[in-house]
C-alpha cells in the first residue's frame, strides 16, 4: 500500500498475504448524529498503521465497531479472507481482534491480576484459581516489562500505571489485530519508551497494529502507513515515509498550522510582582517534601517530573485534596482549605488529569457539566435556576471551546475523550478564576483542539490568571512555560526560566542526574 501522492486509496496493490482487515464503505449514524460516512482502511500484517484525525472524527468509533461494541448502519469488514460481523466485544476477542480503549476500562477495588484477566481467570468447578491467576499476570507484567505489582489494588495506581494495566489487559489474549487507542495519553516519557518497544515486538511476530494518537513525533516513529480521517470520512493513506508532519497535520485540520504554540502577547510580570499562589516546604508523607513553588498573576509555570515524582500530588493538595504541612499562602495570605469547596471559593480551579472519574459526570449533558461549578452564578432567588441564562452559558462555550456535540443538551459521556477535555475546561472557566492548576490539560486532545486550549491558555494569562501547569509532553511545558519547576523523587530538583531550556536540560533533573 505505497502512497504515490496525498490522494492514494486503500484499493491499492497489496502484497499477497499481507492484508489481515479491509474496511469497506463502513457508515455509522446515531439518530440523526452521522459519526462515519463510507469510511476505508486495509490494514496489514507486521506494520503499524496509524489512525490520524481530530476529536470527532470518528476514530474511535470506527475502533469500537471493530471491536464489536457497535454495529455499522452500512458497509462491510473483511478479516482474514471471511466476513467479519462481530455481534459483541467477546466475539470480537474470539476472532482475533483486541483493543485498548482510551478511557479506562478497570474495576478499582480489583487486583491488577484480576482485571488483566477479567472474563477469561483460569478457574475450576468454577473457582477462579488465585495462584494460577497471579502467576499467569507475573509472567505477562514480567514479559512486557511493566514496573506494575499484579497484586495491587488499580484503586491505588497512578493514571500512568493503570494505563500500562490496560495495556496488558488487551495483550492477555492472542490477537492478530491489536487496536491501541491513545495509550500514551497519561504515559511519562520512558513508560512510553516501554510501549514502543512492546509495539515493535509484536511487529516482529507477524500482528497488525492499529495506533490512535495525536502526538506526532511517536507517530512519526512508529507508524509504517498512515490514514487520516476528518469529519467522519477517508481522506487518505500514505507510507510514513513519504509525508511529513506539517503535511500530516494540514490534512487532518483542512487547514496549515505554522505555529502550535502561540506567542505569548502580555509582557512578563515583573521580578517584583507579588505572587497570587506560593508554598513554603510543603510536605505531605509519602507524597512530596519541601515543596516551594511560587506563581505570579500572568505567568505560566510548567511543573514537569516523570510519574511518580509527586507533582499531581502537589497539585491535589493546592486544591484542598490533601492536608499537607507546610504553608500556602494566597495573596501572601496564609491559607489551610479543608475542601476542595473551599479552594473554589477562594479562587482556584483544578482542571484534573482523570476526567472520567473526577472532571466529569458522563450521563450528565454537556450543559450541566459545564455549568456545575458555577451554578450559583445562575441561581434566580429563593435558589431558583435561570434556565435560560444556564443554556446561554453554556452554548457560548460550547461555541469558545469548540466543541463538537450534536447539542448541550447531548450525554458528556457519549463525546470523544478530546471534547469531553474541553467540557472540564469549560466548567471551570466560568468562574474566572484567579489561579488555574492543569494537571495534563490537552490529554488525549488533537492538535488542532490544542492549538485552541493553547491559546485559550494565553488568553486567560494576558488577562492575569496565574497558572500553574503539569504536563507529560516536554514541548508543551516548554512552548507555555515562562518558568519550569522540575520534580525528583518526590521534591522540586530544579527551578529554570523557561527561555533557551532544553529538552535535555529538563530530563536531567527529572531523572535526578543532577542530584
Amino acid at each position: 500500500m505505497t502512497a504515490t501522492s496525498q490522494t492514494t486509496h486503500p484499493d491499492a496493490p497489496q502484497a499477497a498475504g499481507d492484508v489481515v482487515l479491509e474496511i469497506r464503505d463502513i457508515a455509522k449514524s446515531f439518530g440523526p448524529v452521522v459519526a462515519l460516512k463510507r469510511m476505508n482502511l486495509t490494514v496489514r500484517r507486521g506494520r503499524v498503521h496509524t489512525l490520524l484525525g481530530e476529536n470527532g472524527a470518528g476514530k474511535s468509533t470506527l475502533m469500537k465497531i471493530l471491536a464489536g461494541v457497535f454495529t455499522p448502519t452500512a458497509g462491510n469488514i473483511v478479516l482474514k479472507g471471511s466476513a467479519y460481523t462481530p455481534r459483541n466485544p467477546r466475539d470480537a476477542r474470539a476472532h482475533g481482534i483486541s483493543i485498548v480503549f482510551q478511557e479506562l476500562s478497570l474495576c478499582r477495588n480489583l487486583s491488577v491480576a484480576e482485571n488483566i484477566f477479567a472474563s477469561h481467570e483460569p478457574s475450576r468447578f468454577g473457582f477462579i484459581r488465585d495462584r494460577e491467576l497471579n502467576a499467569a499476570a507475573e509472567r505477562l507484567i514480567r514479559e512486557l516489562g511493566l514496573p506494575v505489582d499484579v497484586r495491587a489494588k488499580v484503586g491505588d495506581l497512578s493514571i500512568a500505571q493503570r494505563q500500562l494495566v490496560e495495556i496488558a489487559k488487551g495483550l492477555s489474549l492472542p490477537a492478530d489485530v491489536i487496536i491501541l487507542d491513545e495509550p500514551t495519553s497519561s504515559l511519562s516519557d520512558s513508560e512510553a519508551e516501554i510501549l514502543f518497544t512492546i509495539v515493535e515486538r509484536l511487529k516482529g511476530q507477524g500482528k497488525a497494529v492499529i495506533y490512535i494518537s495525536h502526538r506526532m513525533e511517536e507517530i512519526m516513529r512508529l507508524s509504517d502507513d498512515i490514514t487520516v480521517m476528518r469529519d467522519g470520512e477517508y481522506v487518505t493513506t500514505t507510507e510514513k515515509s513519504e509525508t511529513s508532519i506539517d503535511k500530516l497535520i494540514t490534512l487532518m485540520v483542512g487547514r496549515a498550522m505554522n505555529d502550535i504554540y502561540p506567542p505569548r502577547e502580555a509582557p512578563r510580570p515583573s521580578p517584583n510582582t507579588p505572587p497570587v499562589l506560593a508554598t513554603k516546604q510543603l510536605t505531605l508523607a509519602g507524597k512530596f517534601r519541601d515543596v516551594s513553588i511560587d506563581v505570579k498573576p500572568g505567568e505560566v509555570v510548567g511543573l514537569f517530573g516523570l510519574v511518580g515524582s509527586g507533582r499531581s500530588d502537589v497539585m491535589k493538595a493546592l486544591f484542598g485534596m490533601y492536608a499537607p504541612h507546610g504553608e500556602i499562602l494566597l495573596d501572601g495570605r496564609p491559607v489551610a482549605f479543608a475542601s476542595s469547596a473551599q479552594a473554589i471559593r477562594a479562587g482556584i480551579a483544578f482542571v484534573t488529569e482523570n476526567r472520567k472519574e473526577e472532571g466529569l459526570v458522563l450521563p450528565h449533558s454537556v450543559e450541566r457539566n459545564i455549568n456545575m461549578v458555577a451554578l450559583g452564578q445562575l441561581s434566580a432567588p429563593l435558589g431558583l435556576m435561570r434556565g435560560a441564562a444556564e443554556r446561554k452559558a453554556a452554548r457560548a462555550e460550547v461555541k469558545r471551546l469548540a466543541i463538537k456535540t450534536a447539542s448541550i443538551d447531548t450525554r458528556a459521556g457519549s463525546l470523544s475523550g478530546g471534547n469531553q477535555q474541553k467540557i472540564v475546561l469549560a466548567k471551570w472557566l466560568r468562574i474566572k478564576p484567579r489561579v488555574l492548576i492543569l494537571d495534563e490539560p490537552t490529554r488525549g486532545v488533537d492538535v488542532g483542539a490544542k492549538f485552541e486550549i493553547y491559546c485559550i491558555i494565553r488568553e486567560l494569562a494576558a488577562n492575569g490568571t496565574a497558572i500553574l501547569m503539569v504536563s507529560s509532553e516536554l514541548p508543551e511545558v516548554l512552548g507555555l512555560s515562562d518558568r519550569v519547576v522540575v520534580m525528583h523523587d518526590k521534591s522540586i530538583a530544579a527551578v529554570l526560566e523557561a527561555d533557551g531550556l532544553t529538552p535535555e536540560t529538563v530530563m536531567t533533573h527529572a531523572a535526578g542526574i543532577n542530584a
